[in-house]
């Protein structure tokens, strides 16, 4: 049995029977058939293991990042291992500006189109020119455009329709060489004609004051999606909420803050064995030590059931559960 409690982020005791681990496309395609059930793990910031898991863990670690400049934007292939926030920094120190509200954001890069990783008004698949990814079935290197990618909010073609099928191996991003500040979400608008690197200060500062470090403290940063209602149900909150915050999507839909409606319910500082909801920040659950996964889905369950009964919301989950034989749903 191979120990999975370092490797990810909320630290709960698990273990897998077996973990290898993918350094090169060609590791990946000499591992073919994957053994069943797996999992695909990067950092794991993204992934809780409950308890042990009765399979194999495949650790992608693939590293490298190759720049082409072109006359109107930079051309940049990342391998799927590469740290998520580590190239955003890259990309900064080379004056490669766009990706800096993204600053901060835990995981790999090889995991940011699966979750389509958004932030502070932008999100991932704005500069996504591609993914290259290994196609277990038939083991061939292929790609998907942006477009093909079916991105929408914290979701993907790989999260449903590829989940388990493919290992992305690159993602090639195309980034404008004429930069436009994004600074009409939240404390970004408090910033006077901004830098690039004024904004991923402020990006930083931010998330470091709302989020606890997971090095820090057992966590897997946001555990709920911001869920999407209708107009219908918004006009029913409001008429015994009127202060929800609301940013409408469409005409008849609008996104709401998933930790306005756990914290009207009460849940902050709330405490399940040793699982925590964050004192500041509802929507982050925390381990403060030894805790398990039966607590931590039991105080999950007992925040969607509770949402559902008073707000008529159905929370998704936006961390990925891995149980004994794979996913797991609350």
């Amino acid at each position: 049995m191979h120990n999975l409690q370092l490797l990810h982020t909320f630290s709960l005791p698990s273990q897998a029977c077996n973990l290898i681990t993918l350094e090169s496309v060609d590791s990946v395609k000499l591992a073919l058939p994957l053994s069943v059930p797996f999992v695909l793990l990067g950092q794991g910031s993204n992934t809780v293991f409950t308890g042990d898991f009765k399979g194999t863990v495949y650790q992608i670690k693939l590293f490298g990042i190759d720049v082409i400049e072109r006359e109107n934007d930079y051309i940049l292939n990342v391998a799927a291992g590469e740290s998520w926030h580590a190239f955003v920094q890259y990309c900064l120190n080379k004056e490669i500006y766009g990706l800096e509200n993204l600053a901060l954001i835990p995981g790999t890069v090889g995991a940011a189109p699966v979750q389509n990783i958004g932030a502070y008004g932008r999100e991932v698949s704005d500069f996504i020119q591609r993914v290259d990814f290994i196609e277990l079935k038939s083991g061939e290197l292929k790609s998907l455009t942006c477009a093909q990618c079916k991105f929408s909010y914290r979701d993907s073609i790989f999260k449903h329709e590829l989940y388990n099928k493919v290992v992305i191996v690159n993602v090639q991003f195309a980034i404008p060489k004429v930069w436009k500040a994004e600074t009409s979400y939240g404390e970004l608008k408090e910033l006077d004609n901004p830098s690039a690197k004024d904004i991923f200060n402020k990006v930083i500062e931010v998330r470091s004051e709302k989020l606890p470090d997971p090095a820090r403290q057992g966590n897997a940063g946001s555990f709920f999606k911001n869920p999407y209602i209708s107009l219908n149900t918004l006009k029913k909150i409001q008429s015994q909420w009127p202060d929800i915050p609301h940013f409408q999507v469409d005409s008849n839909h609008f996104k709401v803050p998933a930790a306005y409606l756990i914290d009207k319910l009460g849940f902050k500082g709330h405490k399940v064995g040793n699982v925590e909801c964050h004192k500041r920040q509802p929507l982050v659950l925390i381990n403060i030590g030894n805790a398990t996964g039966e607590e931590l889905l039991t105080i999950a369950r007992e925040i969607k059931y509770k949402v559902k009964s008073v707000f008529g919301i159905e929370l998704e989950n936006e961390v990925r559960l891995v149980g004994q034989h794979g996913l797991i749903d609350l």
